[in-house]
């Protein structure tokens, strides 16, 4: 039947709701369930308590719980960064990264089985796009880095949707996993703290900003030129500059918010005085601001990160131009934690590319 292979994770609460009323049960039970998964974090239908008889057998024969299972993990020798090798049911692996800071713990979730944007200097895009995640598959990250933090006294703040893949090109099923996430009666998570990263779809902006959708948005450049960033971000080749910029601007104009800029510092290729003074004036009189970081070298990439003189020198170009900035803090260098790395670490085999949606 079509409901045998239903991920009840999948199902944002009014959907939940919607399902199990067309299955003829009430709304207390249905609260119950959606409290069994968010509130109690229950990672078994067995493990769910408070159901009548008749709707634990309705579950176990038409849905199940997603659960990931940790395909690796490594820790950093500072002991602030988790990266985790997640083993989906298709055993496709994705990346996860708990990262601690002083007062608060963000993951870093991915929302693809690898990348189809192809920039060339992160190792998720080198690999190629296998399939994009559930809305399950994204929560249930989430889900699994709860439980971490819970057996240790700590509890989520901030989510970044930056890891592995691009969250515009799975649209739908990344707004489905944050309107769980932000539900008031689930994991409640602020959308002030839910960062979602883009190289740039500039129809998924232009529907975030129509669609009211909550959260921060930041959008990866490299590049203050069609030629220059093109060469770093294909996508640059669909969407010119032009083009991502009128995009930005309506965003701010739209929802009254700040837009994010992400700036890999690359030594020699997009660090220099010139390059940024190109940046400052390409983001002239928007509501903006600049997260620059040094690369984080990938065995694919013959790129080296930015000195740290260089760093502030561009830094200092920006100010001059009325645009702030700030140096965005590497993690995790040595356990493979930039995007990808760790699952080519592991892995070492290809996915294959599927094609990029207009």
């Amino acid at each position: 039947m079509p409901d045998a292979t239903l991920d009840l994770h999948d199902l944002p609460r009014p959907a939940l709701d919607e399902r199990l009323a067309g299955w003829g049960f009430s709304p207390q039970y249905r609260e119950r369930v959606w409290t069994g998964l968010y509130r109690d974090g229950v990672t078994a239908l067995d493990d769910m308590t408070g159901l009548r008889p008749d709707l634990q057998a309705v579950l176990k024969e038409r849905a199940h719980l997603g659960v990931l299972a940790t395909h690796h993990e490594s820790f950093s020798s500072d002991g602030l960064t988790h990266k985790l090798l997640l083993r989906l049911h298709d055993a496709q692996t994705i990346e996860t990264v708990l990262m601690r800071f002083k007062g608060r713990a963000t993951v870093c979730v991915s929302t693809q089985a690898g990348c189809a944007m192809g920039c060339v200097f992160c190792a998720t895009g080198q690999m190629g796009l296998s399939r994009h995640l559930t809305p399950g598959e994204i929560v249930g990250q989430v889900l699994h880095v709860t439980r971490v933090l819970r057996a240790q006294g700590e509890a989520l703040r901030n989510i970044v949707l930056m890891g592995m893949g691009e969250p515009l090109h799975n649209y739908e099923h990344t707004m489905a996993a944050v309107d769980i996430l932000v539900d008031p009666k689930g994991l409640a998570l602020a959308p002030r703290f839910i960062t979602l990263s883009t190289v740039g779809v500039v129809p998924g902006i232009l529907r975030l900003a129509d669609e009211a959708r909550p959260v921060q948005l930041a959008v990866s450049l490299h590049g203050a030129t069609d030629a220059e960033r093109a060469a770093l971000v294909p996508a640059g080749r669909r969407w010119p500059l032009q083009e991502l910029m009128d995009a930005c601007r309506y965003y701010v104009a739209k929802r009254k918010r700040r837009i994010f800029f992400e700036w890999t510092l690359i030594s020699g290729r997009n660090d220099t005085a010139e390059h940024a003074h190109t940046l400052g004036q390409l983001l002239h009189g928007m509501d903006a601001h600049v997260n620059v970081i040094p690369l984080n070298p990938t065995v694919g990439y013959d790129g080296g990160p930015s000195v740290p003189d260089a760093v502030r020198a561009f830094q200092d170009v920006l100010t001059s131009h009325g645009v702030p900035s700030t140096v965005r803090q590497r993690r995790g260098i040595d356990i493979d934690a930039g995007c990808g790395q760790l699952k080519a670490a592991v892995e070492r085999k290809p996915r294959r590319s599927l094609p990029v949606a207009s």
